[in-house]
């Protein structure tokens, strides 16, 4: 019984990193840019509950209502990103980083200007605060059981988009190589800001459920951006299936470990066996395949 709570708790904390690395899969994985800001748009769908529930009173009402809402304002402030500044930068990657962590600065002092600096606790509903108990001592938070549905729920969206759409075809063309896809018709630049769109919404998405976990501030997107980027550099680049297995792995191992030890030490072992991981297969679990001759 231990060993499925444990195993539980494990897939609980991967449907976590699945939510704040799926967005990411997209503006890194798919596009080749280095976004420090996707945390940042996470908290902001994190926020868009908080301000939320000072006018809609009843928490469940105000959640749901919160996951389109969120989804809107984080993707909005991606395509303002990429239109101001991405655009420009694609052929340099670490140029991407180093100006998109500039925006992140700006954003957590802009958070801090309008909320304040100390954290702020949101009210879950009371569907989700409670435990469903399955069979003897094994018990499964409502909240962890909601944010698992919600990040199924995401990738299958996502993958529904990228395989049986013609955005979905436009965006893997664009990644496989864009300037074939810029000659075929293909409006590159429309991509773009639609596939920053996608991402940076579901990473708004990815805020909303963090707020059943605990409480939001400035710096939250902080503390999260580097597991969101591990999840989606160990999956490999450009390969969501690789995001989401990665994150369940991640999960149940963080959560073996813990079990033992401490949680400080399950993420030194996390850490360290994605460096070993990495070692040996540095392109990732997954690599995309080209018609490239290189």
């Amino acid at each position: 019984m231990v060993i499925v709570s444990q195993l539980f708790t494990g897939v609980s904390i991967g449907a976590v990193l699945l939510l704040i690395a799926l967005g990411l899969a997209l503006t890194f994985g798919q596009m080749n840019v280095i976004n420090m800001a996707h945390g940042e748009f996470i908290m902001t769908g994190a926020y868009t509950v908080f301000v939320l529930q000072q006018v809609i009173t009843v928490a469940g009402l105000s959640l749901l209502v919160a996951l389109p809402v969120a989804f809107l304002i984080a993707g909005a402030m991606g395509v303002l990103l990429e239109f101001l500044l991405i655009r420009r930068l694609y052929a340099r990657p670490l140029d991407t980083l180093l100006v998109t962590w500039g925006v992140s600065l700006i954003l957590q002092q802009a958070a801090r200007d309008i909320f304040g600096a100390p954290n702020v606790q949101t009210r879950a509903p009371d569907l989700l605060t409670g435990n469903v108990k399955i069979v003897g001592d094994l018990v499964l938070a409502n909240n962890r059981l909601f944010i698992l549905a919600l990040a199924l729920l995401a990738v299958a969206a996502l993958t529904l988009v990228m395989r049986y759409t013609s955005l979905g075809r436009r965006i893997r063309a664009v990644v496989q190589n864009r300037d074939l896809a810029a000659v075929s018709g293909i409006p590159t630049g429309r991509v773009d800001r639609l596939t920053f769109f996608i991402g940076s919404g579901l990473a708004g998405v990815a805020g909303v459920a963090l707020t059943l976990l605990g409480p939001i501030g400035p710096t939250m997107g902080t503390n999260i951006i580097i597991d969101a980027f591990l999840v989606v550099v160990v999956g490999g680049i450009a390969q969501l299936k690789g995001t989401v297995i990665v994150a369940f792995v991640l999960g149940i191992l963080q959560s073996t470990v813990e079990y033992s030890t401490t949680v400080s030490v399950a993420k030194v072992v996390v850490f360290i066996a994605i460096v070993a991981f990495l070692q040996w297969r540095p392109q990732g679990l997954f690599t995309l395949r080209t018609r490239s001759l290189t």
